[in-house]
């Protein structure tokens, strides 16, 4: 996408005015989104967005700039800019000479969008869905999005790296809402992949629609919740949230940097219950937050967080190894061009277990039976969160029985993970957007059940 010979003059400038190092970060992006509504269609938006990332490294000062523009002059110019504060007399005569590695691609992929299928295939898909989902009598609207990515990337360095990556993201979201008189309740579903539309087609739309009018119906219809210190069991896949959010960021050297994360000395040491392992993996194939390198061109890996509650290893882009001296994992990912790279999460996880999902319930005498998470949200700083349960039910002498609404779950991740006494065998992972410093990401969160002794419960009972 960049011309060869433009990428060589630009990081020889960069070096020739005293640059530690420098990479450029070519994208082209192309997206396809529907948004289905009201019985229709209510919006259809294709487009293509490019441009070039420009950074450069002084010592451990990273400065970043970015263009839509591929002219070579303003290419040198922005360069320029970047160094004009730290640049200094350089003895470096390089004459920079790319080799390209090559890279396997974990992912297969079909009917992407540069082999996409017919736009009346994706519309007949949400309407099916649509009709399947409204035939629950208590279901008053229903809002689908079906989101397809294409995203090109080509990366340059001054070490002389030099790769190309193609990308295929495709997402459905779907939303019910129950409503009986004046009150409403919500159901959502949102699955995604590292893949082509054949990854929407091939759910069952069926099983959607059921689950998400299920959830609806049942939190409409639900008694608030109790309050208190409370044990819960935290089911699967998006309960995987709370660890990325209240635990996952301060393993990132963003924050562990800046020494503003409650684990940035604590390497080699218990922060979990031993019964708690954690992982963040982005070589799972065609996983949503998988990739084949990352936004600095380092291949990924699968890295082990968390082994038997003993922290293992930090989330690591290039920046943080400079300022931390921990080695990179693979993990400086961004939103686009627009942004510089940051250590980020990519698929994140706690380990299976062995114990049955019963077993967690019988054990609870009083509790809380978190079926499905929602939003929230979390001091990256403390790992101090709360979260809404976005589908709960009571547990009385270790049994689940009624469902309750209005249920937060308050905490610090810290805290939580040394109080996760049982973890379940029905692992799954749910896709999501994960934001920070550089950008919105596609990640995956990921668990089996989780039975944590005492957690704040925050309700109206």
């Amino acid at each position: 996408m960049l011309e060869l010979n433009y990428a060589q003059k630009i990081i020889d400038h960069s070096i020739a005015l005293g640059a530690d190092f420098s990479d450029i970060f070519v994208e082209k992006n192309i997206f396809n989104n529907i948004s289905f509504t009201d019985n229709k269609v209510k919006n259809i938006q294709s487009g293509t967005d490019f441009g070039i990332g420009i950074r450069v490294i002084f010592g451990t000062k990273a400065l970043y700039g970015h263009t839509n523009l591929t002219d070579l002059e303003e290419l040198l110019r922005i360069t320029t800019l970047l160094c004009q504060m730290d640049k200094k007399d350089s003895t470096s005569d390089q004459n920079i000479n790319f080799s390209s590695p090559i890279t396997q691609n974990i992912h297969t992929i079909s009917n992407g969008l540069d082999a996409d299928v017919p736009l009346e295939q994706k519309i007949k898909f949400l309407e099916n869905l649509n009709t399947l989902t409204r035939k629950h009598k208590s279901i008053s609207q229903v809002q689908l999005n079906s989101l397809q990515r294409h995203q090109q990337v080509e990366i340059f360095n001054s070490e002389g790296l030099h790769v190309n990556d193609h990308r295929h993201y495709a997402r459905l979201a779907t939303t019910a809402i129950a409503q009986d008189g004046a009150e409403q309740a919500t159901g959502f579903y949102g699955p995604g992949a590292m893949a082509g539309w054949d990854f929407i087609a091939k759910l069952n739309s069926e099983e959607i629609a059921e689950k998400v009018a299920k959830q609806a119906d049942t939190v409409l219809h639900a008694d608030f919740s109790p309050a208190g210190k409370l044990p819960v069991v935290i089911d699967n896949a998006f309960g995987g949230v709370i660890f990325h959010e209240a635990c996952g960021h301060s393993l990132e050297t963003t924050s562990v940097q800046k020494k503003a994360s409650v684990f940035h000395d604590k390497m080699g040491q218990k922060i979990a219950n031993e019964c708690v392992s954690a992982t963040d993996d982005g070589t799972m194939e065609n996983q949503w937050g998988s990739i084949n390198f990352d936004d600095e061109g380092t291949p990924t890996q699968r890295t082990e967080l968390i082994k038997d509650g003993i922290l293992n290893s930090f989330l690591v882009d290039r920046v943080g190894e400079l300022r931390t001296g921990y080695k990179r994992t693979g993990s400086g990912r961004k939103q686009s061009y627009k942004f510089a790279p940051a250590s980020r999460m990519r698929n994140t996880f706690i380990e299976p277990g062995k114990i049955e999902k019963d077993e967690m319930i019988a054990s609870i005498k009083h509790g809380i039976y978190a079926k499905n998470m929602g939003g929230g949200s979390v001091n990256p700083g403390t790992g101090e969160f709360n979260f809404s349960v976005a589908e709960g039910y009571l547990i009385e002498n270790g049994k689940i029985t009624k469902a309750i609404k209005g249920a937060t779950l308050i905490g610090s991740g810290s805290d939580v993970l040394q109080k996760i006494s049982m973890v379940g065998n029905n692992f799954a992972q749910a896709a999501g957007m994960c934001g920070s410093v550089s950008g919105a990401i596609p990640t995956n969160v990921g668990q089996p059940a989780l039975k944590v002794d005492e957690i704040l419960v925050g309700g109206r009972a």
